[in-house]
C-alpha cells in the first residue's frame, strides 16, 4: 500500500476510486465502505484510495471539543492495509484546510490530484468549510466533474458502527461492545515509563504507560487484555486503570502486569495493549493483604479469559 502526506506526493495516478473521512478506529463501518471501494476499483481498473487527515479536524476547528483517538496514524494505517486499498492520501489538516470551500477541495483533490471516476461515502458525509457539503452537494459536483458519487447506507444494524459509539462504549468501559464494533480489541499504545516500582514490590510488576491525553482510555477500572511488544512479541496481561486509590494516588496511569512473568525490561519501549475483557472496576481496599488476594483473582480470571 502506498502512503501519500500530502497532494505533492501523488504521482501518475491516471484514474482513482476514492473514499474521503478521518477512520478514526477503522472500525466495520469503515470497512464496509472501504471495501466497496476496493471492490469498485477492480471492476473498473481504478486506483483505490482513502483520503484521510491528520490531525483530527476537530483539533484544529474546535480543539476543546477534540473526541480521543481510537487509533494512532501508524496504527490506522496499518488497519487500512489490511483492508487491501491501493494507496491511502494522509491531508494534514490545517486552518487553510477547514477554510476550504467544498466545490475547491473536490476540484484540487478529487479531480486535479486523484482523477477520480468514483467516489464512495456514508450516507451521513459532510465535508468543506463549516461542513457545509453533504452528498446532495458531492452528486452535483460529481456531475460537473465528471465522477460518480456512491452513497453507502450505515452498517451496524440497530446498533449503528461508528466512532463516537465505540468511544461511548469505552467511556463505560464495555470493551466487549466495542470490541464487537471495532471488529477488534480496542487498543491503547504508549512508551512505559517508570511508575511508583510499587507492583514490583508485590510481586507484580507492571508496564506503566505515558501519559497521553489524545487516546481513547476505557473506564477506570480492571481488564484483560494483551501487550504488544515492539518487536511483535504477543502476551497475555492484566491491565489496570485509575488512580490507584488504595494508597491514595492522584494521577490517573494506565498500567499492565504480563501474567507470571517478572523478568521483563520495558522501560523506554513501545508498547500496544488490547483490551479483551473488564474484570471490575476500580476499588479502594482496606489494606495491601486485601489488594494482594484481589490482585490474585484478577490474574486468574485474567488467564482463563486469554488462555
Amino acid at each position: 500500500m502506498q502512503v501519500w502526506r500530502g497532494l505533492d506526493e501523488v504521482k501518475d495516478v491516471e484514474r482513482s476510486l476514492a473514499t474521503i473521512g478521518v477512520f478514526d478506529g477503522v472500525h466495520r463501518g469503515h470497512r464496509h465502505v472501504i471495501a466497496g471501494v476496493v471492490r469498485h476499483a477492480g471492476e473498473i481498473g481504478a486506483v483505490s484510495v482513502v483520503v484521510t487527515f491528520d490531525p483530527h479536524p476537530m483539533a484544529v476547528v474546535a480543539p476543546d471539543r477534540r473526541p480521543p483517538a481510537l487509533a494512532t496514524l501508524d496504527h490506522r494505517l496499518q488497519l487500512l492495509a489490511d483492508e487491501h486499498v491501493d494507496a491511502v492520501l494522509v491531508l494534514p489538516f490545517t486552518t487553510t484546510r477547514a477554510q476550504q470551500s467544498a466545490e475547491d477541495f473536490v476540484r484540487e483533490v478529487l479531480v486535479d490530484t486523484l482523477h477520480a471516476k468514483a467516489v464512495h461515502v456514508g450516507e451521513n458525509f459532510r465535508f468543506g468549510h463549516r461542513a457545509a457539503g453533504d452528498v446532495a452537494l458531492l452528486r452535483e459536483l460529481g456531475t460537473s466533474y465528471g465522477f460518480e458519487v456512491v452513497p453507502v447506507p450505515l452498517a451496524g444494524g440497530e446498533t449503528t458502527w461508528s466512532s463516537t459509539y465505540v468511544r461511548d462504549r469505552l467511556a463505560e468501559g464495555d470493551v466487549v461492545a466495542a470490541q464487537k464494533a471495532l471488529g477488534r480489541p480496542h487498543r491503547v499504545e504508549g512508551i512505559v515509563v517508570h511508575g511508583d516500582h510499587r507492583g514490583r514490590e508485590l510481586g507484580y510488576p507492571t508496564a506503566n504507560l505515558g501519559p497521553d491525553d489524545l487516546s481513547a482510555v476505557p473506564a477506570d477500572g480492571v481488564y484483560a487484555g494483551w501487550l504488544t511488544r515492539a518487536s511483535g512479541d504477543r502476551l497475555p496481561a492484566a491491565i489496570s486503570i485509575g488512580t490507584n486509590p488504595t494508597f491514595g494516588g492522584l494521577v490517573r496511569r494506565v498500567e499492565a502486569y504480563v501474567l507470571d512473568r517478572d523478568d521483563l525490561e520495558l522501560y523506554g519501549e513501545h508498547v500496544a495493549l488490547d483490551f479483551t475483557a473488564r474484570l471490575r472496576e476500580t476499588v479502594k481496599f482496606d489494606g495491601v493483604e486485601s489488594l494482594m488476594v484481589q490482585m490474585a483473582d484478577d490474574c486468574r480470571r485474567a488467564r482463563e479469559i486469554l488462555t
